[in-house]
């Protein structure tokens, strides 16, 4: 590549210039670089924790580990649903109805998957549920 003369002799002039030692860097505290954590590692609710797992699984395969948190999360909920409610609680917000089956109370989705009519949803959600219930069980060491 060739330079006009008026272009190599101002390259030259900058190339002059250039090597100044450059100013050192401020000193920042080391902050711990902060790491966003999945839903999967994060979420407290079971249905919601469900689903993320599905979502997070392409294949349909969970790790133990994220397994043992779910079905911790699940005993958790019972315990609290088997406690009686506190003295100033309405009457009927310890009954919650039960899947078929006696899953547990009834988990309904929030809203209707991809254009399907409600009723169709929830009874998708209740069985796919109950499948998961049931994988959840055969994991569950035999005592």
């Amino acid at each position: 590549m060739s330079f006009d003369p008026r272009s190599l002799e101002r390259l030259r002039e900058l190339g002059r210039q250039l090597p100044q030692p450059l100013p050192a860097p401020q000193a920042r505290p080391a902050a711990a670089p902060q790491q966003r954590l999945h839903a999967v590692e994060t979420e407290q609710d079971p249905d919601k924790l469900f689903h993320e797992l599905i979502k997070a699984s392409p294949d349909g395969l969970v790790p133990p580990h994220l397994m043992e948190r779910l079905a911790t999360l699940e005993t958790a909920r019972r315990e609290r649903q088997r406690q009686p409610p506190p003295a100033g609680a309405p009457a009927g917000a310890a009954a919650a109805p039960a899947v078929p089956g006696g899953l547990g109370p009834a988990r309904t989705p929030r809203t209707p998957l991809a254009g399907a009519p409600a009723a169709a949803a929830i009874k998708e959600h209740e069985q796919l549920y109950r499948e998961f219930h049931s994988l959840l069980l055969e994991d569950e060491p035999d005592s």
